[in-house]
């Protein structure tokens, strides 16, 4: 792999430069992005439309990302290939990571131990060691951490968790939940231009480049935690915002075989996941199932004993007892579902502003993330797991 890098190229630094521009007006947040792959260049859009937003540093190892991240950012946004010179730039108070999972965790801890504030996407963590290690470093820290999980600033699901606390629904034993795709075809893709494949693949296993699997990172364990792991922070993070929930206490899980060929991870799952307040969450991901329409292709159905409230990207119901066929309540949300990540950034920018907790801190990120993670482990080990909340510590 090529990993020379073209220093004359336009608006483009040396690997590790160092910043020294001024301070930023009064009122305005400069950012910088690590990882400007299709995620980090889709944020970088929302936070680009909000005025007092202005971008410092954009850092990515492949330089197609880095260009298109810099073409996003536009003004003096410097270039950076390795993201400790990006949080060295003094300039700079918040970042926005939405780099491969196996590096958030690090990443994270670097920007808190650097100063920064930081928009993380979900998972938090790769691992619950990593969990644990960045509750306790954002615990000790000022720093305000947001995790990419949107649910937590969408009006849909802030109202839907209105009509759960009134107790309209009655008793709740059972949440069920499914998540439908079709993801079989990989990628094709080949390499544009430099990567440095060492930083990509940091801390995880070696392997010669290899182009799928930095365009399908997400399907290695090496990498990620799968589909699971990358679906299961929304699914579980909204089901236990609506209940009230917390940490889980015990994940049994299963699997079909994995049916896409060069990869390691299952694509049809089922989760069930217990909860200390007394009921029972069931999770169906199938990434082999038929295509459909986004706002279809997920719902979440909270069974009480007088109603069941129906909640999927775009609306929600209830249906009471005897009148299973008449919604009694609903609300579609009026700019649908891609307006959450607007609300969840600027719940973000507030919270940098006025230092309040934001919508999904830390906390929330790890109990989300810890429950795909759970399930990888209960598949691997075929049997339920448990979480210690007092050890902080999966036991089985």
């Amino acid at each position: 792999m090529n990993k020379v890098l073209d220093i004359n190229r336009r608006h483009f630094l040396a690997a590790g430069a160092t910043a020294a521009a001024a301070a930023p007006p009064a009122g305005q947040i400069r950012m910088g992005v690590i990882g400007a792959g299709s995620r980090g260049r889709y944020l970088m859009n929302y936070y680009r439309d909000e005025p007092d937003v202005q971008f410092g540093g954009v850092c990515d190892v492949y330089e197609p990302h880095l260009e298109a991240g810099l073409s996003i950012a536009k003004g003096s946004a410097r270039a950076y290939r390795n993201h400790k010179a990006l949080l060295d730039d003094k300039s700079i108070g918040a970042v926005i990571i939405a780099t491969p999972d196996h590096w958030h965790a690090r990443m994270l801890l670097d920007a808190v131990a650097a100063g920064k504030d930081a928009y993380v996407e979900k998972p938090l963590c790769n691992t619950p060691a990593e969990g644990v290690a960045i509750l306790e470093a954002v615990g000790r820290s000022d720093r305000i951490v947001q995790v990419g999980m949107q649910r937590r600033s969408y009006d849909l699901f802030l109202k839907a968790r209105e009509v759960v606390a009134r107790g309209e629904l009655g008793q709740i034993s059972m949440v069920r939940s499914w998540w439908l795709d079709n993801v079989q075809r990989l990628s094709t893709k080949k390499l544009e231009g430099p990567l440095d494949w060492k930083q990509f693949q940091g801390s995880a296993p070696s392997h010669a480049p290899d182009p799928l699997r930095y365009f399908e990172w997400r399907r290695f364990t090496d990498y990620s935690g799968g589909p699971v792991t990358d679906i299961c922070p929304h699914v579980m993070d909204g089901i236990t915002m609506l209940m009230g929930a917390g940490y889980p206490a015990a994940v049994n899980a299963t699997a079909a075989p994995v049916r896409t060929e060069k990869v390691d991870t299952p694509e049809t799952v089922v989760v069930a996941v217990e909860y200390p307040v007394g009921f029972l969450a069931v999770f169906s991901l199938n990434y082999n199932a038929m295509k459909y329409k986004q706002e279809n292709d997920q719902l979440t159905q909270l069974d009480g004993e007088k109603a069941r409230l129906d909640i999927g990207r775009e609306q929600f119901a209830v249906y009471q007892k005897g009148q299973e066929a008449t919604p009694v309540e609903s609300m579609r949300s009026a700019q649908g579902f891609q307006h959450s990540v607007r609300l969840h950034v600027r719940n973000f920018l507030e919270c940098v502003r006025t230092r309040r907790q934001p919508s999904a801190p830390v906390e929330i990120g790890f109990q989300a993330a810890l429950v795909g993670q759970m399930a990888n482990e209960s598949l691997r080990l075929g049997r339920k797991v448990k979480w210690n909340r007092e050890r902080k510590r999966l036991e089985s």
